[in-house]
């Protein structure tokens, strides 16, 4: 996957969750768990693109 296409949606995900905490009115506790949830989630799919998920996925113990 290219690097601008990771790029962008990196953008794209920041600005939605931006969108989310500022106009959508929440409890700040649930606010965090989205804020966490999103951020967990955007880690593991950047960890998919770069190959190094599957990678220490395939280490046995």
């Amino acid at each position: 996957m290219p690097l601008v296409n990771i790029l962008i949606v990196l953008v794209i995900v920041g600005f939605l969750l931006w969108l989310v905490n500022n106009y959508i009115p929440m409890d700040g506790k649930i606010k965090k768990i989205v804020n966490i949830i999103v951020l967990i989630v955007v880690v593991v799919w950047v960890l998919k693109a770069f190959g190094l998920l599957s990678k220490l996925t395939s280490i046995q113990v």
